[in-house]
């Protein structure tokens, strides 16, 4: 494993060969390569001034070298230090493909953020115009001749985050199933396997895991390609398997002292999905059930209708809602407001991702041929009937809110998401910067914010949501609260760590369900994402993916995260990625094959119950590395 270290004296005359050997690499002839030498050069009494930094692997042979290289300011432009070059980047030919241009491109930014710059300038040989798109950079104007020239944003982890687990790697426990069982709702369901596909996302509970404890066993490749991804170290410890058919998985690790003490034992944060009476149990936490009681649709709507009741959020509207006693009540209701042209939403008390709530309109009531068949197989209550709110002719119809209580009470913002609702039903949801427009964000992140302090004072310690729709006039209306974390919530953790790794200003969206057009083997899974992380890679875009038990469904599909630095280039991988998905099992080769065979076979066969997740040693984008 390499790791990197300053340069050391003694060492310029090294690290010049090594430079130039890169540079040979793709077969510049000698006179090219005499007329680059003496900018090439590392000199002796420069090695502290260029910042140079080189990659070494355990025996200490050097495998590459970097600098960051700080500017003065310009008149009339940046501060001096704001602005920085990274002058230096080449590997050792015998290293390429290693993952050795990546480390020394992400400590460079790390090192970069830590210095206040705010711009980093990469003047990029052609043949590494690749990597450079790979790793985030954006293409820019003013290269000298013969040279590409990229930029980037550099950036230190966002606040919230670093309040979130204090700054620290956290243990990850996937309780979705426990936390939905909790419930006592029909909507909710008892059957917990989807709830365990969902528990995949426990690997984004924050920027960086320590450990990630899931109810079902999870393809070993899975979790490599996603540390690889997010930059982890090779130390993130996989304890699965451990409730496949059950939903307690805290219970389960009780069970188990062993595992407990291992779990709970490093002085870590544990961070679960959502809070239980068997959670708090193994954090040793004090449970009080009126803490949740917020997840209650209708006791949120009561929150909601207090705070706007004192006043300071006119951008906001409430819907109105009403508690029907059973399911014939409810549709009593429905009936007589399509008599009046309304339409209607029913909800049952608790649901997640839009269970247990339906959409109906006078349109739908005449298809169905009824209110009561239009209403059929709804919980048979009580049930929640509420307003429907038509949508605005355009611009984001369905947007969210998420925040945190800490463990001292303290509320913090996390931001705004544009989210995707079918027929009430989460699809997934985008975050970034201006995703929700600016006159939406406002009364938006105010509202939340409001929310979030009025959780506090009831008690309330962990994540939340408030999600809203968006009126014909262009006023957010707040539907529901979750006191857990979301979908959305893993697209901002994500977030957060690109922006770390890549540079500050990605988009990220979460889709939860991509069809596969097949049933794969373990191993195909991982050809497939390796595949289609090559394939997004090419236009500048991240792809993550996220739930992949599901691949393994009578009926398979797989979550995906993606980023990009703009909207056509998020949409644009999100339809590769559903082609490339469906056409599985119908001819389709694959995007570059990644990764051979071979390897994908021996990391299917390889499953111990208990395993560091280390990065893949294998990158094709890489291979294009070579900087000026």
């Amino acid at each position: 494993m390499a790791k990197v270290r300053a340069a050391r004296r003694g060492e310029a005359a090294a690290l010049t060969a090594l430079v130039m050997r890169s540079k040979a690499y793709w077969g510049y002839d000698a006179g090219f390569l005499a007329s680059c030498a003496p900018e090439l050069a590392v000199r002796e009494g420069e090695l502290a001034l260029r910042r140079i930094a080189v990659a070494e692997n355990g025996p200490g042979s050097l495998l590459g070298v970097a600098s960051l290289e700080v500017l003065e300011g310009e008149p009339g432009g940046a501060p001096e230090g704001e602005v920085a070059r990274l002058g230096l980047l080449f590997v050792e030919p015998s290293a390429i493909g290693r993952g050795v241009g990546r480390l020394l491109y992400r400590d460079v930014l790390g090192r970069a953020a830590a210095l206040g710059v705010r711009r980093l300038l990469i003047d990029s040989d052609p043949h590494a115009v690749g990597f450079y798109r790979a790793m985030g950079a954006v293409a820019s104007a003013g290269a000298p001749p013969g040279l590409v020239r990229f930029e980037t944003a550099p950036a230190v982890l966002a606040g919230w985050a670093r309040a979130w687990t204090g700054g620290t790697p956290a243990v990850h426990l996937g309780n979705v199933a426990e936390f939905n069982a909790q419930f006592a709702d029909a909507s909710v369901g008892g059957e917990p396997r989807a709830a365990h596909d969902y528990a995949c996302l426990a690997a984004f509970y924050s920027p960086c895991p320590a450990a990630l404890v899931l109810p079902r066993a999870v393809p070993p490749g899975w979790v490599r390609l996603v540390g690889r991804q997010l930059g982890w170290g090779p130390g993130v410890e996989v304890l699965d398997g451990l409730a496949e058919r059950d939903p307690g998985l805290s219970e389960a690790v009780l069970a188990r002292p062993e595992l407990a003490r291992r779990v709970t034992g490093r002085g870590l944060p544990l961070v679960p999905w959502g809070r239980t009476e068997p959670y708090g149990r193994l954090a040793g936490l004090p449970w009080r059930p009126r803490d949740l009681r917020y997840e209650s649709k209708s006791a949120a709507h009561a929150l909601f209708a207090r705070i706007l009741a004192g006043g300071g959020h006119p951008g906001i509207a409430l819907p109105a809602q009403w508690r029907a006693a059973h399911r014939w009540a409810a549709v009593r209701t429905v009936r007589a407001r399509a008599r009046a042209g309304l339409g209607t939403v029913l909800k049952s008390e608790h649901g997640v991702g839009g269970s247990g709530t339906r959409v109906v309109t006078p349109a739908r009531i005449r298809a169905a041929g009824g209110a009561r068949a239009a209403l059929r197989g709804l919980p048979r209550g009580p049930l929640l009937v509420e307003e429907y709110v038509p949508g605005p002719s355009r611009g984001p119809r369905d947007l969210t809110y998420d925040g945190f209580v800490d463990g001292e009470g303290r509320p913090h913002e996390v931001g705004a998401a544009v989210m995707e609702v079918v027929d009430g039903a989460y699809r997934g949801a985008t975050v970034g910067p201006g995703v929700v427009p600016a006159a939406l964000e406002g009364p938006l992140l105010a509202f939340g914010a409001a929310v979030g302090r009025e959780l506090a004072a009831s008690g309330y310690r962990g994540w939340f949501d408030v999600d809203f729709v968006v009126d014909a006039t262009g006023r957010p209306a707040p539907t529901e609260t979750n006191l857990r974390l979301t979908g959305p919530s893993v697209a901002f953790m994500v977030a957060a760590r690109l922006d770390v790794l890549r540079g500050a200003g990605h988009l990220v969206r979460i889709v939860d369900r991509v069809e596969l057009g097949a049933r794969l083997p373990e191993g195909q899974v991982e050809l497939l994402c390796a595949d289609l992380v090559e394939a997004c890679a090419g236009s500048g875009a991240v792809f993550v993916p996220a739930i992949v038990t599901g691949a393994f469904d009578p009926a398979p599909w797989i979550g995906v995260l993606l980023a990009a630095r703009d909207g056509g280039t998020l949409d644009a991988a999100e339809a590769l990625v559903r082609a490339g998905a469906l056409a599985v099992g119908s001819g389709f080769e694959g995007f570059s094959g990644a990764v051979d065979g071979s390897d994908a076979a021996d990391r299917a066969r390889a499953r111990p119950g208990r395993r560091p997740a280390g990065q893949s040693s294998k990158s094709k984008g890489e291979r294009g590395l070579r900087s000026r």
